[in-house]
């Protein structure tokens, strides 16, 4: 079964680390860790933020178990068995959104795409060979990437970042 750990360290280093940021024109708006002030408005570690305690140890955790509990577990990570295959959609979950991420994969793997891991999509993710899924993931990424810049002009300046990372993921 795949692990957590790993891939959030990895998709931790592909959001720049445990640094509060703010990017002109990202959707985004603030974040730290990855995380979206706009998008995640209640979550618990932006008192810290705000307060400047940055240093303190219960932050990491509450990175921990935002990403956990937002993305691993619900594209059903735990019980996939090939760990690059875990570690592709749960860094794509975090870029582009749970259900977006899930049905790429549910078309990659040729299953209803209705953005929710079920019986179906965990046996077709489980059977697949993890480097043709992986391959194949990260063009249907770009793909998703290069409409979103077709539709909003805006956002040219990030898809070079996004292609970078949906790469970097190839192995």
């Amino acid at each position: 079964m795949a692990e957590f750990t790993p891939a959030l360290n990895k998709m931790l280093r592909n959001e720049g680390g445990y640094i509060d940021h703010c990017v002109a024109g990202d959707r985004g708006g603030q974040t730290f860790a990855g995380i979206s002030r706009r998008f995640h408005p209640t979550w618990p570690g932006w008192p810290l933020i705000d307060s400047c305690d940055k240093e303190n140890p219960n932050l990491t955790a509450l990175v921990y178990k935002f990403y956990r509990q937002q993305f691993w577990q619900p594209i059903k990570a735990d019980y996939l068995h090939h760990q690059i295959v875990a570690e592709s959609i749960f860094d794509f979950a975090v870029n582009a959104g749970v259900r977006i991420a899930v049905k790429v994969a549910q078309i990659v793997v040729d299953t209803s795409p209705d953005g929710i891991v079920g019986p179906k999509t965990l046996e077709q993710l489980n059977s697949v060979d993890d480097e043709f899924f992986v391959a194949k993931y990260a063009l249907a990424k770009i793909a998703r990437y290069r409409e979103i810049v077709r539709k909003d002009r805006s956002q040219e300046k990030f898809l070079l970042g996004w292609i970078n990372r949906t790469l970097e993921g190839v192995g």
